[in-house]
């Protein structure tokens, strides 16, 4: 390119004030997930490899609400999108975020490389980002066991199939007291993971899943033991659409351990798959389906069709079936009219009728032939 050019970009760019400050959060959160979108489309891979829907990320903080001086954490960070919105919270509310401890694990070394240059870029200065495989080699210890945490949120990848399921068997850092997940989905051990690096009496969780953690067959023990925990505090069930070229609906499940005395043996069930707006190609959660969910939770309150307060035994009768549509769902159907029991003899001997005049015109065409 001629100095000339690079001379009269300079001057043409030298008009504007470049800097952080003078970027909006969300314009800022926008321009890196395009970047990171093309980089996924020229990898020939999927963007929810290195980041998740910061609508879907933004619901998942302002449920987790995090405070001043408290460690959050993302054990597949991919791209650090998770663990910047939690401080975009605190920011937003005006409260003090650079106290906040943040620490991400992640296995990919290109996506760890951009975790960090995203933290750096939004101005967090205390960050541990380490390239590991978390189920393999738990990056954050505490002498024999694992660090804990006040706040996690993930999104971890979805049912794979290649992890040493026979370690996790004996795992030396007590990840398996719920079980050991089949082979072909690690989805429960992620979970195991996250709740054991939960701190014992403040820590809470938000973890995106497929909806089949909900209800397979083969994790029912698994599922068993959690609701008998009783940290399970909530599941919101997501619409369509909302991940980077990809159809499918994934749920959250959130666990506490300090959960309230009035959500105790209890667990909220949200069926939010129509709180999503779909514009130019791109599906997101309006600022409005954000706080529907977030009062719901806040306030523990059922809303016929949309949230449900379901007692563990319910759970138990159900034979530990987490399927939201089990619990939440529209308890009568509007605007279906009331037919007695005589109309609807007399409907169904009218069409009786007609459908033996049809059959025996359509044997005497049949014999014409």
């Amino acid at each position: 390119m001629p100095d000339s050019i690079i001379t009269s970009l300079i001057e043409d760019f030298s008009k504007y004030t470049l800097s952080l400050k003078a970027c909006p959060a969300d314009e800022m959160g926008q321009a890196y997930e395009y970047l990171v979108g093309k980089f996924a489309d020229d990898a020939g891979n999927t963007a929810q490899e290195f980041y998740t829907n910061r609508t879907v990320v933004q619901l998942m903080a302002e449920i987790l609400q995090p405070q001043p001086n408290e460690s959050i954490y993302d054990p597949t960070c991919g791209s650090g999108g998770m663990l910047v919105k939690c401080l975009d919270y605190l920011r937003n509310k005006g409260e003090e975020w650079q106290s906040v401890q943040v620490f991400g694990q992640e296995v990919n070394g290109l996506t760890s490389s951009i975790a960090r240059m995203n933290l750096y870029l939004n101005g967090v200065e205390d960050f541990s980002i380490v390239c590991a495989d978390t189920l393999e080699h738990p990056a954050f210890l505490d002498g024999s066991h694992l660090r804990k945490f006040d706040v996690v949120l993930a999104n971890p990848p979805y049912s794979i199939k290649e992890w040493n399921r026979k370690k996790f068997m004996n795992d030396k850092w007590g990840r398996n007291f719920l079980g050991t997940p089949p082979q072909g989905r690690a989805d429960y051990a992620f979970l195991q993971h996250i709740i054991a690096s939960m701190h014992e009496t403040r820590g809470r969780c938000a973890i995106l899943f497929p909806h089949g953690v909900l209800f397979r067959d083969e994790e029912l023990g698994l599922r068993k033991k959690l609701v008998e925990m009783d940290i399970l505090d909530c599941v919101i069930g997501l619409g369509a659409n909302l991940f980077y070229n990809s159809p499918m609906e994934a749920c959250i499940l959130i666990c506490n351990h300090s959960k309230d005395n009035s959500k105790k043996h209890r667990v909220l069930m949200i069926n939010a798959v129509n709180e999503v707006n779909r514009k130019n190609a791109e599906s997101m959660l309006l600022e409005g389906h954000i706080q529907k969910i977030v009062n719901a939770y806040q306030h523990n309150k059922e809303l016929d069709g949309f949230s449900k307060i379901v007692s563990n035994d319910e759970i138990r009768e159900k034979g530990f079936n987490l399927n939201i549509s089990l619990y939440a769902y529209k308890s009568v159907l509007q605007d279906v009219p009331v037919v007695s029991k005589e109309n609807a003899m007399n409907v169904w001997a009218s069409s009786h009728s007609q459908c033996i005049d049809a059959i025996h015109e359509l044997i005497k065409l049949i014999g014409t032939v």
